[in-house]
């Protein structure tokens, strides 16, 4: 019986033994598993430590930033304050009445220049009779006043007379 005993240990050795094996070559795949996951860990550690002194800068630059843009805001503030304010003066001088002025002109093209002279309508003037008179055009007796109804020139009116070309 001796030697049956010693077979059925050595074939439960076996077994033991192959069991073994098939648990050493699964855990040999876990554990080659584990290193490439391990490898990639080191590799994102790396990566986070030459990424975190960009971000601190980059946090720094926004804060940079901000200030420079309040900064630019506050000086436009400023310039709008300052604006507002000359408005205001402008508008309390529109308000105060303004001296009488004379009369300016509309032309279409460029208006001849007023001389000196003046001329005192007369009963039966017209304006080409009057322009014919002070040896000038109709067009540039017209064109220095402009206010004038032609139309309707009344004795005793004033008019410009303009230079002679």
């Amino acid at each position: 019986m001796l030697p049956v005993a010693g077979v059925v240990v050595g074939v439960l050795s076996l077994l033991i033994g192959g069991y073994a094996a098939i648990k050493a070559s699964s855990l040999q795949k876990t554990v080659t598993a584990h290193e490439e996951k391990i490898q990639k860990i080191d590799a994102l550690e790396s990566q986070l430590a030459t990424t975190a002194p960009k971000a601190d800068k980059a946090a720094a630059d926004i804060v940079s930033l901000k200030q420079s843009t309040q900064d630019a805001f506050n000086t436009v503030s400023t310039m709008i304050g300052d604006a507002n304010g000359k408005i205001a003066k402008l508008e309390e001088q529109l308000k105060k009445p303004a001296p009488a002025a004379g009369k300016k002109g509309k032309g279409g093209g460029e208006p001849a220049v007023a001389g000196p002279g003046e001329y005192i309508v007369k009963s039966g003037d017209g304006g080409a009779k009057i322009a014919r008179a002070n040896g000038v055009s109709l067009e540039d007796l017209k064109s220095v006043n402009p206010e004038v109804n032609w139309n309707k020139l009344h004795v005793g009116q004033k008019l410009k007379l303009p230079q002679k070309k």
